[in-house]
Protein backbone atom coordinates (compact mmCIF):
# COMPACT_ATOMS: atom_id res chain seq x y z
CA UNK A 1 0.00 0.00 0.00
CA UNK A 2 1.40 3.43 -0.79
CA UNK A 3 2.17 5.15 2.31
CA UNK A 4 3.30 7.85 1.06
CA UNK A 5 0.14 10.32 1.06
CA UNK A 6 -1.42 10.50 -1.89
CA UNK A 7 0.85 10.37 -5.11
CA UNK A 8 4.00 8.67 -3.56
CA UNK A 9 6.20 11.94 -2.51
CA UNK A 10 8.39 11.42 0.37
CA UNK A 11 9.43 13.62 3.13
CA UNK A 12 12.76 13.88 3.97
CA UNK A 13 11.25 13.84 8.04
CA UNK A 14 9.98 10.46 6.90
CA UNK A 15 6.37 11.55 7.75
CA UNK A 16 3.30 10.82 5.69
CA UNK A 17 1.83 13.82 4.67
CA UNK A 18 -0.50 14.41 1.55
CA UNK A 19 0.13 16.45 -1.17
CA UNK A 20 -2.09 18.25 -3.08
CA UNK A 21 -1.64 18.18 -6.99
CA UNK A 22 -3.82 20.98 -7.83
CA UNK A 23 -3.50 24.54 -6.72
CA UNK A 24 -6.52 27.19 -5.79
CA UNK A 25 -7.09 30.09 -8.24
CA UNK A 26 -10.93 30.79 -6.74
CA UNK A 27 -11.51 31.06 -3.18
CA UNK A 28 -14.42 31.61 -0.89
CA UNK A 29 -14.54 33.07 2.33
CA UNK A 30 -15.46 31.31 5.91
CA UNK A 31 -16.44 32.59 9.05
CA UNK A 32 -15.23 31.39 12.15
CA UNK A 33 -18.23 33.00 14.75
CA UNK A 34 -17.47 32.82 18.38
CA UNK A 35 -19.14 29.92 20.32
CA UNK A 36 -22.22 31.41 22.03
CA UNK A 37 -23.65 32.26 17.99
CA UNK A 38 -22.40 28.61 17.37
CA UNK A 39 -24.61 27.41 20.49
CA UNK A 40 -27.64 29.17 19.14
CA UNK A 41 -27.62 28.28 15.20
CA UNK A 42 -27.15 24.40 16.91
CA UNK A 43 -29.86 25.06 19.16
CA UNK A 44 -32.06 26.91 16.31
CA UNK A 45 -31.28 24.26 14.24
CA UNK A 46 -32.72 21.84 16.51
CA UNK A 47 -29.59 20.11 17.25
CA UNK A 48 -29.18 18.58 13.75
CA UNK A 49 -26.82 19.38 11.72
CA UNK A 50 -29.15 19.47 8.61
CA UNK A 51 -30.71 22.03 9.87
CA UNK A 52 -28.03 24.59 10.72
CA UNK A 53 -27.29 27.75 7.97
CA UNK A 54 -24.35 27.98 6.18
CA UNK A 55 -23.58 31.57 7.73
CA UNK A 56 -23.07 29.31 10.54
CA UNK A 57 -20.75 27.34 9.74
CA UNK A 58 -16.43 27.67 9.56
CA UNK A 59 -15.95 23.74 7.54
CA UNK A 60 -18.93 22.01 6.12
CA UNK A 61 -17.61 18.38 6.64
CA UNK A 62 -21.83 17.18 6.09
CA UNK A 63 -21.26 15.50 2.45
CA UNK A 64 -18.98 14.46 -0.55
CA UNK A 65 -22.40 15.03 -2.30
CA UNK A 66 -22.30 17.95 -4.61
CA UNK A 67 -19.76 19.89 -2.77
CA UNK A 68 -16.11 18.53 -4.75
CA UNK A 69 -14.28 21.19 -5.88
CA UNK A 70 -14.98 21.52 -10.11
CA UNK A 71 -11.63 21.64 -11.97
CA UNK A 72 -11.27 24.81 -14.15
CA UNK A 73 -11.55 22.25 -17.06
CA UNK A 74 -15.25 21.36 -15.68
CA UNK A 75 -15.94 24.68 -14.85
CA UNK A 76 -14.86 26.16 -18.71
CA UNK A 77 -16.90 23.35 -20.10
CA UNK A 78 -20.50 24.81 -18.42
CA UNK A 79 -19.85 27.77 -21.22
CA UNK A 80 -20.30 25.41 -24.49
CA UNK A 81 -23.98 23.86 -22.85
CA UNK A 82 -26.15 22.85 -25.62
CA UNK A 83 -29.65 24.34 -24.29
CA UNK A 84 -31.88 22.70 -26.14
CA UNK A 85 -34.75 20.61 -24.48
CA UNK A 86 -34.68 17.41 -27.16
CA UNK A 87 -31.49 16.28 -28.73
CA UNK A 88 -28.55 18.29 -26.56
CA UNK A 89 -25.28 17.80 -27.88
CA UNK A 90 -24.19 18.21 -24.07
CA UNK A 91 -25.89 15.06 -23.58
CA UNK A 92 -23.70 12.79 -25.91
CA UNK A 93 -20.74 14.33 -24.74
CA UNK A 94 -21.98 12.84 -21.06
CA UNK A 95 -22.83 9.81 -22.86
CA UNK A 96 -19.18 9.50 -24.98
CA UNK A 97 -17.65 10.21 -21.47
CA UNK A 98 -19.80 7.07 -19.72
CA UNK A 99 -18.89 4.78 -22.75
CA UNK A 100 -15.24 5.60 -22.12
CA UNK A 101 -15.11 4.99 -18.58
CA UNK A 102 -18.03 2.69 -17.68
CA UNK A 103 -17.68 1.00 -21.27
CA UNK A 104 -21.56 1.14 -21.18
CA UNK A 105 -24.46 1.28 -24.22
CA UNK A 106 -26.95 2.59 -23.14
CA UNK A 107 -27.59 5.92 -20.94
CA UNK A 108 -30.14 7.03 -18.95
CA UNK A 109 -29.95 11.09 -17.22
CA UNK A 110 -31.48 11.17 -14.11
CA UNK A 111 -31.40 14.52 -11.60
CA UNK A 112 -29.67 12.32 -8.90
CA UNK A 113 -28.43 9.37 -7.31
CA UNK A 114 -31.62 8.70 -5.65
CA UNK A 115 -33.91 9.46 -9.18
CA UNK A 116 -32.00 6.50 -10.23
CA UNK A 117 -32.69 4.56 -7.11
CA UNK A 118 -36.57 5.32 -7.63
CA UNK A 119 -36.76 4.36 -11.62
CA UNK A 120 -34.78 1.27 -10.73
CA UNK A 121 -36.94 0.34 -7.77
CA UNK A 122 -40.25 0.75 -9.35
CA UNK A 123 -38.90 -1.24 -12.32
CA UNK A 124 -37.67 -4.09 -11.21
CA UNK A 125 -38.82 -4.54 -7.67
CA UNK A 126 -42.17 -6.98 -6.98
CA UNK A 127 -44.06 -6.82 -3.76
CA UNK A 128 -42.70 -9.34 -1.16
CA UNK A 129 -39.26 -10.01 -3.19
CA UNK A 130 -36.16 -9.91 -1.41
CA UNK A 131 -32.71 -7.33 -2.47
CA UNK A 132 -29.53 -8.54 -0.64
CA UNK A 133 -26.38 -6.12 -0.78
CA UNK A 134 -23.37 -5.17 1.09
CA UNK A 135 -24.97 -2.55 2.89
CA UNK A 136 -28.13 0.00 2.60
CA UNK A 137 -27.43 3.43 1.92
CA UNK A 138 -30.67 5.76 3.68
CA UNK A 139 -32.72 6.87 0.15
CA UNK A 140 -32.17 3.27 -1.58
CA UNK A 141 -34.04 1.52 1.20
CA UNK A 142 -36.25 3.73 1.37
CA UNK A 143 -37.06 3.27 -2.31
CA UNK A 144 -36.64 -0.20 -2.36
CA UNK A 145 -39.07 -0.62 1.15
CA UNK A 146 -41.99 1.69 -0.45
CA UNK A 147 -41.95 -0.03 -3.92
CA UNK A 148 -42.16 -3.67 -1.43
CA UNK A 149 -38.89 -4.97 -1.27
CA UNK A 150 -37.11 -6.05 1.85
CA UNK A 151 -33.49 -5.02 2.05
CA UNK A 152 -30.91 -7.96 3.13
CA UNK A 153 -27.34 -7.03 4.45
CA UNK A 154 -25.07 -9.92 3.77
CA UNK A 155 -21.82 -8.04 4.96
CA UNK A 156 -18.93 -10.27 5.75
CA UNK A 157 -18.27 -10.51 9.52
CA UNK A 158 -15.85 -7.58 9.25
CA UNK A 159 -17.96 -5.22 8.17
CA UNK A 160 -19.20 -3.70 11.57
CA UNK A 161 -15.67 -3.81 13.03
CA UNK A 162 -14.50 -0.62 14.22
CA UNK A 163 -10.67 -1.33 14.70
CA UNK A 164 -9.91 -3.38 11.52
CA UNK A 165 -6.97 -3.77 9.13
CA UNK A 166 -9.43 -5.81 6.93
CA UNK A 167 -8.79 -4.19 3.34
CA UNK A 168 -12.85 -4.87 1.66
CA UNK A 169 -14.89 -4.36 4.57
CA UNK A 170 -17.03 -3.91 1.61
CA UNK A 171 -17.24 -7.32 0.38
CA UNK A 172 -20.53 -9.30 -0.05
CA UNK A 173 -20.79 -12.66 1.83
CA UNK A 174 -21.04 -15.45 -0.76
CA UNK A 175 -22.01 -18.40 2.06
CA UNK A 176 -24.78 -15.66 3.30
CA UNK A 177 -25.70 -14.89 -0.49
CA UNK A 178 -26.24 -18.28 -1.05
CA UNK A 179 -28.34 -19.11 2.12
CA UNK A 180 -30.97 -15.77 0.92
CA UNK A 181 -31.35 -17.95 -2.48
CA UNK A 182 -31.91 -21.63 -0.80
CA UNK A 183 -33.99 -19.43 1.53
CA UNK A 184 -36.34 -17.23 -0.94
CA UNK A 185 -35.79 -18.50 -4.05
CA UNK A 186 -33.68 -16.67 -7.26
CA UNK A 187 -37.48 -15.89 -8.43
CA UNK A 188 -37.99 -13.78 -5.39
CA UNK A 189 -34.98 -11.79 -5.65
CA UNK A 190 -35.20 -8.06 -7.58
CA UNK A 191 -31.75 -8.16 -7.72
CA UNK A 192 -28.36 -7.97 -5.90
CA UNK A 193 -26.97 -4.72 -5.31
CA UNK A 194 -23.16 -3.74 -4.72
CA UNK A 195 -22.20 -0.36 -3.36
CA UNK A 196 -19.07 1.32 -4.10
CA UNK A 197 -17.54 2.13 -0.93
CA UNK A 198 -20.06 1.46 1.27
CA UNK A 199 -21.74 4.77 2.92
CA UNK A 200 -22.97 4.10 5.94
CA UNK A 201 -20.03 1.94 7.07
CA UNK A 202 -16.90 4.33 6.70
CA UNK A 203 -16.41 4.45 3.11
CA UNK A 204 -15.54 0.46 3.06
CA UNK A 205 -14.31 -0.81 -0.32
CA UNK A 206 -15.15 -4.27 -1.90
CA UNK A 207 -12.96 -6.37 -4.24
CA UNK A 208 -12.35 -7.69 -7.79
CA UNK A 209 -12.49 -11.26 -6.38
CA UNK A 210 -15.87 -10.91 -4.35
CA UNK A 211 -17.45 -8.92 -7.38
CA UNK A 212 -16.51 -12.20 -9.69
CA UNK A 213 -17.56 -14.66 -6.98
CA UNK A 214 -21.05 -12.44 -6.48
CA UNK A 215 -21.35 -12.24 -10.21
CA UNK A 216 -20.99 -16.05 -10.81
CA UNK A 217 -23.58 -16.98 -8.17
CA UNK A 218 -26.01 -14.48 -9.70
CA UNK A 219 -25.34 -15.64 -13.33
CA UNK A 220 -25.72 -19.22 -11.96
CA UNK A 221 -29.46 -18.15 -10.42
CA UNK A 222 -30.03 -15.82 -13.16
CA UNK A 223 -30.21 -13.31 -10.52
CA UNK A 224 -29.67 -9.72 -12.09
CA UNK A 225 -26.04 -7.78 -10.51
CA UNK A 226 -26.90 -3.48 -9.76
CA UNK A 227 -24.01 -1.59 -9.11
CA UNK A 228 -23.87 1.86 -7.45
CA UNK A 229 -21.19 3.20 -8.91
CA UNK A 230 -21.32 6.89 -6.89
CA UNK A 231 -18.14 6.34 -5.15
CA UNK A 232 -16.83 4.22 -7.61
CA UNK A 233 -13.55 5.65 -8.40
CA UNK A 234 -12.18 5.61 -5.13
CA UNK A 235 -12.87 1.81 -4.70
CA UNK A 236 -11.13 1.29 -7.71
CA UNK A 237 -8.18 3.27 -6.20
CA UNK A 238 -8.37 0.77 -2.88
CA UNK A 239 -8.25 -1.97 -5.26
CA UNK A 240 -5.39 -0.48 -7.05
CA UNK A 241 -3.81 0.05 -3.47
CA UNK A 242 -5.00 -3.04 -1.45
CA UNK A 243 -5.65 -5.99 -4.00
CA UNK A 244 -2.13 -7.70 -5.66
CA UNK A 245 -3.48 -8.56 -8.63
CA UNK A 246 -3.89 -5.26 -9.31
CA UNK A 247 -0.97 -3.20 -8.11
CA UNK A 248 -0.09 -1.91 -11.68
CA UNK A 249 -3.52 -2.00 -13.05
CA UNK A 250 -4.55 0.85 -14.18
CA UNK A 251 -7.53 3.03 -12.40
CA UNK A 252 -9.45 3.01 -16.08
CA UNK A 253 -8.73 -0.48 -16.54
CA UNK A 254 -9.72 -1.37 -12.72
CA UNK A 255 -12.99 0.77 -13.60
CA UNK A 256 -13.74 -1.03 -16.55
CA UNK A 257 -13.21 -4.57 -15.23
CA UNK A 258 -15.87 -3.25 -12.32
CA UNK A 259 -18.52 -2.03 -14.71
CA UNK A 260 -17.76 -5.22 -16.93
CA UNK A 261 -19.83 -7.38 -14.08
CA UNK A 262 -22.90 -5.27 -13.64
CA UNK A 263 -26.45 -5.60 -15.63
CA UNK A 264 -27.24 -2.22 -14.39
CA UNK A 265 -25.06 0.59 -13.17
CA UNK A 266 -26.46 3.73 -11.52
CA UNK A 267 -24.46 6.72 -9.89
CA UNK A 268 -24.99 10.21 -8.33
CA UNK A 269 -23.01 12.37 -10.29
CA UNK A 270 -22.46 14.73 -7.36
CA UNK A 271 -19.82 12.27 -6.17
CA UNK A 272 -18.49 10.44 -8.90
CA UNK A 273 -17.95 13.35 -11.34
CA UNK A 274 -17.87 16.47 -8.91
CA UNK A 275 -20.79 18.02 -10.45
CA UNK A 276 -24.99 17.40 -9.83
CA UNK A 277 -26.82 15.25 -11.68
CA UNK A 278 -26.57 11.34 -12.15
CA UNK A 279 -27.38 8.32 -14.50
CA UNK A 280 -28.06 4.43 -15.10
CA UNK A 281 -26.40 2.68 -17.72
CA UNK A 282 -26.48 -0.84 -19.10
CA UNK A 283 -25.29 -2.84 -22.11
CA UNK A 284 -28.53 -4.56 -21.92
CA UNK A 285 -31.16 -3.39 -24.16
CA UNK A 286 -34.11 -4.77 -22.87
CA UNK A 287 -33.14 -3.68 -19.02
CA UNK A 288 -32.65 -0.08 -20.62
CA UNK A 289 -36.15 0.03 -22.54
CA UNK A 290 -37.88 -1.14 -19.49
CA UNK A 291 -36.84 1.59 -17.15
CA UNK A 292 -36.45 4.70 -20.37
CA UNK A 293 -40.34 5.40 -19.96
CA UNK A 294 -39.98 5.89 -15.70
CA UNK A 295 -36.80 8.58 -17.06
CA UNK A 296 -39.08 10.43 -19.42
CA UNK A 297 -42.06 10.45 -16.69
CA UNK A 298 -40.29 11.82 -13.71
CA UNK A 299 -36.96 13.03 -15.08
CA UNK A 300 -37.66 14.66 -17.99
CA UNK A 301 -36.44 14.31 -21.42
CA UNK A 302 -33.85 11.47 -22.85
CA UNK A 303 -31.48 14.12 -23.34
CA UNK A 304 -31.36 16.53 -19.68
CA UNK A 305 -33.15 13.88 -17.49
CA UNK A 306 -33.98 17.04 -15.15
CA UNK A 307 -30.56 18.52 -15.04
CA UNK A 308 -29.21 21.59 -16.29
CA UNK A 309 -27.15 21.20 -19.58
CA UNK A 310 -24.08 23.10 -17.68
CA UNK A 311 -23.88 20.42 -14.91
CA UNK A 312 -24.43 17.95 -18.14
CA UNK A 313 -21.08 19.25 -19.88
CA UNK A 314 -19.28 19.58 -16.31
CA UNK A 315 -20.04 15.92 -15.80
CA UNK A 316 -18.55 14.72 -19.21
CA UNK A 317 -15.10 16.37 -18.31
CA UNK A 318 -15.96 15.12 -14.54
CA UNK A 319 -15.44 11.81 -15.63
CA UNK A 320 -12.97 11.37 -17.46
CA UNK A 321 -11.20 13.30 -14.36
CA UNK A 322 -12.20 10.40 -12.47
CA UNK A 323 -9.49 7.84 -14.16
CA UNK A 324 -6.51 10.77 -13.43
CA UNK A 325 -4.73 8.73 -10.20
CA UNK A 326 -3.98 12.26 -8.67
CA UNK A 327 -8.29 13.43 -8.58
CA UNK A 328 -9.45 10.34 -7.02
CA UNK A 329 -6.19 9.87 -4.87
CA UNK A 330 -6.52 13.41 -3.24
CA UNK A 331 -10.01 12.45 -1.05
CA UNK A 332 -8.84 9.68 0.24
CA UNK A 333 -5.41 10.46 1.25
CA UNK A 334 -6.55 13.29 3.88
CA UNK A 335 -8.57 11.08 5.05
CA UNK A 336 -6.30 8.74 5.69
CA UNK A 337 -3.69 10.94 7.56
CA UNK A 338 -6.66 12.15 9.65
CA UNK A 339 -7.56 8.88 10.44
CA UNK A 340 -4.01 7.76 11.60
CA UNK A 341 -3.72 10.96 13.68
CA UNK A 342 -6.81 10.77 15.27
CA UNK A 343 -6.34 7.20 16.10
CA UNK A 344 -2.73 7.95 17.43
CA UNK A 345 -4.39 10.12 19.71
CA UNK A 346 -6.66 7.46 21.18
CA UNK A 347 -10.07 8.64 19.37
CA UNK A 348 -12.01 5.64 18.40
CA UNK A 349 -11.94 5.97 14.23
CA UNK A 350 -13.14 3.64 11.52
CA UNK A 351 -10.11 1.65 10.43
CA UNK A 352 -8.86 0.79 7.95
CA UNK A 353 -9.67 4.48 6.33
CA UNK A 354 -12.47 4.82 3.52
CA UNK A 355 -13.44 7.01 1.12
CA UNK A 356 -16.02 9.38 1.67
CA UNK A 357 -14.86 10.98 5.14
CA UNK A 358 -13.16 10.22 8.69
CA UNK A 359 -15.79 8.32 10.67
CA UNK A 360 -15.45 8.64 14.09
CA UNK A 361 -16.82 5.69 16.43
CA UNK A 362 -19.69 7.61 18.33
CA UNK A 363 -20.26 4.34 20.68
CA UNK A 364 -16.39 4.80 21.61
CA UNK A 365 -16.20 8.17 21.93
CA UNK A 366 -18.96 8.48 24.40
CA UNK A 367 -19.42 5.60 26.18
CA UNK A 368 -22.17 6.91 28.85
CA UNK A 369 -24.44 8.13 26.22
CA UNK A 370 -27.61 5.24 25.78
CA UNK A 371 -27.49 4.62 21.88
CA UNK A 372 -31.16 5.41 22.74
CA UNK A 373 -30.30 9.05 23.52
CA UNK A 374 -28.39 9.34 19.71
CA UNK A 375 -24.38 9.17 20.51
CA UNK A 376 -23.63 9.64 16.88
CA UNK A 377 -26.18 13.19 16.74
CA UNK A 378 -25.11 14.53 20.12
CA UNK A 379 -21.38 14.05 19.07
CA UNK A 380 -22.34 16.24 15.84
CA UNK A 381 -23.50 18.90 17.62
CA UNK A 382 -21.13 18.88 20.23
CA UNK A 383 -18.07 19.06 17.31
CA UNK A 384 -20.11 22.08 15.73
CA UNK A 385 -20.64 24.05 19.04
CA UNK A 386 -17.30 23.68 19.88
CA UNK A 387 -15.36 23.89 16.41
CA UNK A 388 -17.67 25.44 13.93
CA UNK A 389 -17.65 22.14 11.71
CA UNK A 390 -20.31 20.61 10.22
CA UNK A 391 -20.53 16.70 9.62
CA UNK A 392 -23.07 14.11 9.70
CA UNK A 393 -24.96 11.82 11.81
CA UNK A 394 -24.90 7.50 10.57
CA UNK A 395 -26.52 6.18 13.13
CA UNK A 396 -30.06 5.40 14.89
CA UNK A 397 -30.96 9.26 13.97
CA UNK A 398 -30.27 7.87 10.23
CA UNK A 399 -32.66 4.83 11.01
CA UNK A 400 -35.98 4.18 11.59
CA UNK A 401 -38.77 2.80 13.99
CA UNK A 402 -40.52 -0.66 14.15
CA UNK A 403 -44.37 -1.23 14.10
CA UNK A 404 -44.54 -0.43 17.88
CA UNK A 405 -42.94 2.91 17.59
CA UNK A 406 -39.61 1.75 18.66
CA UNK A 407 -36.05 2.63 17.53
CA UNK A 408 -34.46 -0.08 15.46
CA UNK A 409 -31.06 1.30 17.14
CA UNK A 410 -28.10 1.03 14.17
CA UNK A 411 -25.08 -1.41 14.00
CA UNK A 412 -22.97 1.54 14.12
CA UNK A 413 -23.30 5.19 15.28
CA UNK A 414 -20.66 7.23 13.23
CA UNK A 415 -20.25 10.54 13.25
CA UNK A 416 -19.00 11.38 9.69
CA UNK A 417 -16.44 13.99 8.71
CA UNK A 418 -16.84 14.10 4.68
CA UNK A 419 -13.53 15.49 2.50
CA UNK A 420 -14.99 16.49 -0.30
CA UNK A 421 -12.57 16.47 -3.34
CA UNK A 422 -10.05 19.12 -4.03
CA UNK A 423 -11.72 21.12 -1.06
CA UNK A 424 -10.09 21.81 2.30
CA UNK A 425 -6.65 22.33 3.10
CA UNK A 426 -4.14 20.64 5.42
CA UNK A 427 -4.08 23.50 7.90
CA UNK A 428 -8.07 23.17 8.30
CA UNK A 429 -7.45 19.61 8.62
CA UNK A 430 -5.23 19.67 11.39
CA UNK A 431 -7.90 22.24 13.05
CA UNK A 432 -10.57 19.75 12.84
CA UNK A 433 -8.32 17.31 14.53
CA UNK A 434 -7.39 19.64 17.26
CA UNK A 435 -10.72 20.24 18.19
CA UNK A 436 -12.07 16.71 18.41
CA UNK A 437 -9.01 16.33 20.99
CA UNK A 438 -9.89 18.64 23.01
CA UNK A 439 -13.42 17.31 22.50
CA UNK A 440 -12.22 13.95 23.48
CA UNK A 441 -10.74 14.97 26.64
CA UNK A 442 -14.15 16.82 27.90
CA UNK A 443 -16.02 13.88 26.59
CA UNK A 444 -17.93 13.52 30.10
CA UNK A 445 -19.57 17.04 29.26
CA UNK A 446 -21.58 15.24 26.10
CA UNK A 447 -24.86 14.26 27.33
CA UNK A 448 -27.62 12.73 24.82
CA UNK A 449 -30.20 14.00 22.43
CA UNK A 450 -34.24 13.22 22.07
CA UNK A 451 -36.43 13.99 19.11
CA UNK A 452 -39.17 16.80 19.41
CA UNK A 453 -40.01 16.71 16.27
CA UNK A 454 -39.17 13.39 14.36
CA UNK A 455 -40.80 12.98 10.58
CA UNK A 456 -42.25 9.99 9.61
CA UNK A 457 -39.78 9.41 6.89
CA UNK A 458 -35.92 9.86 6.22
CA UNK A 459 -36.20 11.71 9.83
CA UNK A 460 -32.77 12.33 9.46
CA UNK A 461 -32.75 15.20 7.17
CA UNK A 462 -35.90 17.26 8.70
CA UNK A 463 -36.13 16.43 12.17
CA UNK A 464 -35.67 18.43 15.63
CA UNK A 465 -34.28 17.38 18.52
CA UNK A 466 -32.89 18.65 22.15
CA UNK A 467 -30.56 17.52 24.59
CA UNK A 468 -31.42 15.72 27.47
CA UNK A 469 -30.22 17.80 29.83
CA UNK A 470 -28.21 21.19 29.82
CA UNK A 471 -24.61 19.19 29.12
CA UNK A 472 -24.34 22.36 25.61
CA UNK A 473 -23.92 25.32 28.07
CA UNK A 474 -21.38 23.03 30.15
CA UNK A 475 -19.66 22.15 27.57
CA UNK A 476 -19.31 25.67 26.36
CA UNK A 477 -18.33 26.85 29.76
CA UNK A 478 -15.25 24.42 29.08
CA UNK A 479 -14.29 25.63 26.38
CA UNK A 480 -14.32 29.19 27.20
CA UNK A 481 -11.88 28.07 30.30
CA UNK A 482 -9.73 26.59 28.52
CA UNK A 483 -9.51 28.87 25.20
CA UNK A 484 -10.73 31.93 26.22
CA UNK A 485 -11.39 34.80 23.83
CA UNK A 486 -10.09 32.50 20.67
CA UNK A 487 -12.72 31.08 18.25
Amino acid sequence: MNQNGSNGIRFFSGESIPVELHKVRIVQKLHLKPIDERLEAIHEGGYNTFQLNTKDIFLDMLTDSGTNAMSDNQVSSMLQADDAYAGSQSFYKMEAALKEVFGVEYVLPVHQGRAAENVISQTFIKKGQVIPMNYHFTTTKEHMEVNGGKVLEIYTDEALKINSDHPFKGNIDIKKFKEVIDTYGAENISFVRMEASTNLIGGQPFSIQNMREVKKLADEHGIMFVLDASLIGENAYFIKEREEEFKNTSIKDILRLMCDFADVIYFSSRKVSSTRGGGICTNNKELMLKMRDLVVLFEGFMTYGGMSVREIEAMAVGLMETLDDTVISQSPAFIKFAVDQLDKAGIPVIKPAGALGCHIDAKGFLPHVPQAEYPAGALAAALFIISGCRGMERGTISSVRDENGNDILADVELLRLAFPRRVFTLSQTMFVMDRLKWLHANRELVGGLKFIDEPKVLRFFMGHLAPTSNWPEKLVAKFKADFGDSL
